[in-house]
C-alpha cells in the first residue's frame, strides 16, 4: 500500500505524463527497479527479477497516475454547480490485472519493454507476474470495472466504491473433477496499486439501541464501531488526462485490542474486536447458507454503503456547496440491490447527523439515487430477516418502517381498497417470515430505475417490479450494457487490433462505432483470411496454456466452443454438456459423419466458478471433468472431439479465451439473462454467437443481423405458453431417442464408473422439473450445433460472418452506456415527479 497526500503531488499534474513525456519516466523506473531489485536481494534471493521489475514498473506508474487524479480531483471540484459528480456503488469491481492498461494510458509500453530487454527481461514474464485483483466475481463486478475506464475516458466526474477484499470469492481448483475452494491471496506480495488515503476514514456502527435525542429526534448508539479507511485504486483514460477513482474500504476496529484482557493472558479474547472488523474484509460474498453468513454480508453492505455516503457528504461540504444541494450536485447509483442500505444510511446521515428535516432530506435522496437491477429472478432480489435487521441495523429499520408507512398511506390513497397492491409494494414482506426486501426500497428511493437489456427491461416492469411500474410508469427504462474496447479489444487482442487499424483506420479506438465500416468490407476474402490468421495466432497462445495447465493436447485447428462464465444452473452449462455427449455418442455410431463428410474437430472449452455453497452447480463442473476424461482418451474419435475445463476463471484468463473462440455459447433459458457482457467480448472479437433469444443477445442480433448469429431455443412467449399448458420434460425425454441415450449415459454412470449413482440426482431434477428447459431445447441446440459444423468446413463463409458480427459491435462500448446513463439518469433532469408527500 502507498501513502500519497494529494496535496502534495498537485503540483506535479502541471507535468502529466503523455506520450512525448514517457521517456521521462524511464529514469524513475530504472531508479525504482535497483532500488526494488537491491531489497530483494537483501531480502531473499527467491524472489523472481520479474517481480521485482512488476513492482518498479507499477511504482513508477502509479505515481504518473497519482498526479494525473490530483489534477482530476481539483478539476471536479471547480465544475460547475449544474454538473453532478457520480459515486457509483458496488459489492464488487473484477478489475483485472492493471499494468498493461497503465503502460498504454501513459504510452509507456514500447519504452519499458526495451528498457526490460535490456536488464534480460521480458514484458510479457513481468506481466504475467501481476496477480489478477480478486474484488470481484462475475459480469456484476466487470461491468462496474468497464465503467469505471469509461467514466474516466469520458471525463465524468465520478467515484467508484467497493470494499478491499483480502481474499477475493476464493480461488478455485479442481481436484478429480471436485471444485476445491482456496483463499485468493493475491495481496501476499503487497498492494501495487493501492494508494493509502490515510486522512480519509469514517465511522461505522452496528446494534446497539436507538433513543431520543432529547430535542424531537433519534439518536442511535451502535454497541460495535469500525473503522473504514481509504484505498484509492486509479483507472486512467487512454486518450486524455483524466483518470477515475475506486475507492475501497478496509475495516478496523476502533479499539484494536482489549489490554485488559490481553494483560490476563486472554490474547484471543483480547483480539476479538479487530478480528471481526477484519473479516469484513476477508471474502466477497461470505457463505449466506448460515446465518453467521448471513450477518457478515449485511454488515459488509453496510460498511459499503456507510462509508461512502460519509464520504460523499464531507467531499460535497468541502468544496464549498450546500447541503441542501447535495441532490443536485451528486449522483448516487447502486449496482444492483446490494447497496440497497443506501438511502436508509442517506436519510440517517441526512436527519440524525445533519439535522435536515424529514421532508427535505428524502428530497435529497430520492433526487440523489437510482438503482439498476441486474436479474429478473426473485430469489436474488436480498431480503433480510427483521430481527436480523434489527439486531444489526435499528436505526435503518425505524427509517424503513417509517418511510413505508407514509409510502402506503400514499399508494391507498391513490388506490383506495386496493390492499393486495400494497402488499405488494411494501417495503416488509409479510409472508416469508417478516423480512425487509431491499429491491422495493431500492425502487421507492430512486428516481431512475433501469435495467440492462432491452428484454431485460420489459420483463422487468412486467414480472418483478410491475406492481411499481403501475405505480411509477416513468420512473423505470432501459439502459444496455456494454464494455470496454480498451481492455477487451485493443489490449486482449492486439493482432486484430493491428488488423482493424490498417483495415479501417484507428478512428475506432476512440469511438466504437467506427467498426461499422468492416461491414461493407465483410466479403473480401483477402481480409478473411488475415482475420483468421490473426484467430490461430490467438488459438495457438491458448492451447499452449491449455497443455501447460491442464496436460491436455488440443488441435489448434478445431473449432473453439466456449462457455466461460459463472456456472449456474440458469446459464445451463448443463445443456452444453449434453450435447458434448450427443455428440460423443454419433460420432461412434456414424465415424464418417451424418453426412458422410466426417465430422468436424471440435475443442468445448468451459471455465466457471461455482458459489462455495451451490451443490448442483458443482455437480456441472464435476460432470464436465468426468466427460472430458472419458473422451479425450478414447482412440476411436482421433482427438476430433476434447472437453477442457480451465480452473479459476478471472479477467486475465478470459483475455486468452476469448480471442481464441471461434464459437460464444450464450445459452441461457430465454428470459433468465438481464443483459451478458461476455457475449459482447466474444463477437467483439471475431467469435460467432450460438444463443437464445435473450439479454442483449437480441439488440447484437439486431445490430449484427440475425442471420449472422445461431438462434436457437424457445422464446419468452413460447416458454409462457408452455408453462401455462404445463411443461412434462419426461415426456419430451421419451420423444427424443438421442435425448434418452445422453439422459441415460449421464445417470447410469458411464461417465462415473466407480460410482454409477453420482449424476442419478441431475438427471432426475431434469426429468422431473427441468426449471430452466434444457430438455425442450436440446433438439433445436443440436440441430443448430450441425449448422455451426456446416459454416465452419467454409472458411470463407465463416470469415465472412466473423467480420459481420466484429462490424456490428459499435454500440456495444461502455462509453456510449455511460454517455446514456449521464443522459438518461445522472443528469440531474431526470427526476420523476414526487409520488406523494411523506408526512411530517
Amino acid at each position: 500500500m502507498h501513502q500519497i497526500d494529494s496535496s502534495a503531488t498537485r503540483d506535479d499534474t502541471r507535468r502529466p505524463a503523455t506520450a512525448s513525456a514517457a521517456t521521462d519516466l524511464l529514469p524513475a523506473f530504472r531508479a525504482a527497479l535497483a532500488t526494488v531489485r537491491g531489497d530483494s536481494v537483501a531480502g531473499s534471493d527467491a524472489v523472481p527479477a520479474a517481480r521485482a521489475a512488476l513492482r518498479a514498473a507499477a511504482d513508477t506508474c502509479r505515481d504518473a497516475l497519482a498526479a494525473r487524479w490530483a489534477a482530476t480531483q481539483a478539476e471536479d471540484a471547480r465544475r460547475d454547480p449544474s454538473q453532478r459528480r457520480v459515486h457509483y456503488l458496488s459489492m464488487e469491481f473484477l478489475m483485472g490485472r492493471a499494468l498493461r492498461n497503465a503502460l498504454a494510458a501513459l504510452k509507456l509500453e514500447p519504452e519499458l519493454q526495451r528498457e526490460l530487454a535490456a536488464h534480460g527481461l521480458s514484458l510479457a514474464d513481468v506481466l504475467e507476474a501481476e496477480p489478477d485483483a480478486a474484488l470481484g466475481n462475475g459480469g456484476l463486478g466487470r461491468l462496474a470495472a468497464c465503467f469505471l475506464d469509461s467514466f474516466a475516458e469520458t471525463g465524468l466526474a465520478s467515484f467508484g466504491y467497493g470494499l478491499r477484499y483480502r481474499y477475493g470469492m476464493f480461488a478455485q481448483a479442481t481436484q478429480d473433477g471436485r471444485q476445491i475452494e482456496r483463499p485468493d491471496d493475491w495481496l501476499r506480495h503487497g498492494a501495487l496499486w493501492d494508494i493509502e488515503r490515510p486522512d480519509v476514514e469514517y465511522i461505522v456502527g452496528f446494534g446497539g439501541s436507538v433513543g431520543s435525542d432529547g430535542i424531537g429526534g433519534r439518536r442511535w448508539q451502535p454497541a460495535e464501531r469500525v473503522v473504514a479507511r481509504a484505498f484509492d485504486f486509479v483507472v486512467p483514460a487512454h486518450h486524455g488526462q483524466r483518470v477515475s477513482t475506486l475507492r475501497q474500504w478496509q475495516a478496523s476496529a476502533e479499539e484494536p485490542i482489549d489490554f485488559a484482557a490481553f494483560c490476563r493472558g486472554d490474547h484471543a479474547g483480547a483480539a476479538r474486536h479487530q478480528v471481526a472488523a477484519d473479516a469484513l474484509n476477508w471474502v466477497l460474498y461470505p457463505d449466506d447458507s448460515t446465518d453467521a453468513g448471513r450477518e457478515l454480508r449485511l454488515k459488509q453492505e453496510a460498511l459499503l454503503v456507510s462509508a461512502s455516503l460519509q464520504d460523499l457528504i464531507a467531499r460535497h461540504l468541502g468544496e464549498g456547496r450546500a447541503l441542501e444541494q447535495l441532490g443536485h450536485g451528486n449522483a448516487i447509483h447502486l449496482n444492483d440491490t446490494h447497496p440497497a442500505l443506501a438511502p436508509a444510511e442517506l436519510m440517517r446521515l441526512l436527519v440524525d447527523e445533519h439535522n435536515l428535516a424529514w421532508d427535505d432530506a428524502w428530497a435529497i435522496t430520492r433526487r440523489a439515487v437510482s438503482y439498476t437491477n441486474h436479474t429478473l429472478m426473485p430469489e436474488a432480489l436480498e431480503t433480510w430477516p427483521l430481527r436480523m435487521f434489527e439486531a444489526l441495523l435499528p436505526r435503518h429499520l425505524e427509517i424503513i418502517y417509517r418511510l413505508n408507512h407514509d409510502f402506503l398511506n400514499s399508494v391507498r390513497q391513490r388506490h383506495p381498497g386496493a390492499e393486495a397492491l400494497v402488499r405488494s409494494v411494501s417495503l416488509i414482506d409479510e409472508t416469508q417470515g417478516r423480512r425487509v426486501k431491499m429491491a422495493a426500497l431500492a425502487v421507492l428511493a430512486s428516481h431512475r430505475v433501469n435495467g440492462v437489456a432491452k428484454l431485460h427491461s420489459d420483463l422487468m416492469v412486467d414480472t418483478i417490479f410491475a406492481d411499481f411500474a403501475k405505480l411509477f410508469p416513468e420512473r423505470f427504462i432501459n439502459v444496455t450494457n456494454g464494455v470496454t474496447p480498451r481492455r477487451w479489444l485493443q489490449q486482449a487482442n492486439p493482432g486484430l487490433s493491428a488488423l482493424l487499424d490498417d483495415t479501417i483506420g484507428n478512428g475506432w479506438r476512440r469511438d466504437l462505432g467506427g467498426l461499422d465500416a468492416l461491414r461493407e468490407r465483410a466479403d473480401d476474402a483477402a481480409l478473411g483470411a488475415r482475420l483468421a490468421a490473426v484467430k490461430r495466432t490467438n488459438k495457438l497462445r491458448l492451447t499452449a496454456l491449455i497443455r501447460d495447465e491442464l496436460g491436455i493436447e488440443v488441435d489448434p485447428d478445431s473449432l473453439f466452443d466456449v462457455q466461460i462464465k459463472r456456472i449456474h444452473e440458469y446459464k445451463r452449462q448443463l445443456l452444453n454438456l449434453l450435447h458434448v455427449v450427443a455428440r460423443y455418442q454419433a460420432m461412434l455410431a456414424q465415424p464418417d459423419g451424418p453426412d458422410g463428410q466426417g465430422w468436424v474437430p471440435r475443442t468445448v472449452i468451459l471455465a466457471g466458478k461455482a458459489a462455495s455453497a451451490y451443490h448442483t452447480a458443482k455437480q456441472i463442473i464435476r460432470l464436465a471433468h468426468d466427460i472430458g476424461r472419458t473422451v479425450n482418451s478414447d482412440p476411436r474419435l482421433g482427438g476430433k472431439l476434447k472437453v477442457v475445463f480451465l480452473p479459476n476463471y478471472g479477467v486475465s484468463l478470459a483475455e486468452t479465451i476469448i480471442p481464441a473462440a471461434d464459437l460464444s455459447e450464450q445459452i441461457s433459458t430465454a428470459g433468465t439473462e438481464a443483459s451478458g457482457t461476455g457475449n459482447m467480448k466474444f463477437a467483439m472479437n471475431g467469435a460467432l454467437t450460438i444463443g437464445t433469444w435473450d439479454g442483449a443477445n437480441i439488440e447484437m442480433a439486431q445490430a449484427m443481423g440475425e442471420e449472422n448469429m445461431f438462434v436457437f431455443g424457445l422464446r419468452t412467449d413460447d416458454i409462457a405458453t408452455l408453462r401455462a399448458v404445463g411443461y412434462d420434460p419426461r415426456w419430451i425425454a421419451g420423444q427424443n431417442a438421442a435425448l434418452r441415450g445422453v439422459l441415460d449415459a449421464i445417470g447410469n454412470g458411464s461417465f462415473s464408473p466407480g460410482e454409477p449413482k453420482r449424476y442419478r440426482a441431475l438427471v432426475d431434477g431434469l426429468l422431473g422439473a427441468d426449471p430452466y428447459l434444457l430438455l425442450a431445447d436440446f433438439a433445436d441446440y443440436v440441430a443448430t450445433q450441425a449448422r455451426v459444423d456446416a459454416l465452419y468446413r467454409d472458411p470463407a463463409a465463416w470469415n465472412a460472418r466473423a467480420l459481420r458480427n466484429i462490424a456490428g459491435m459499435g454500440f456495444f462500448s461502455t462509453d456510449r452506456t455511460v454517455r446514456e446513463y449521464a443522459d438518461k439518469v445522472w443528469s440531474g433532469h431526470a427526476l420523476a415527479p414526487e409520488p406523494g408527500r411523506t408526512s411530517g
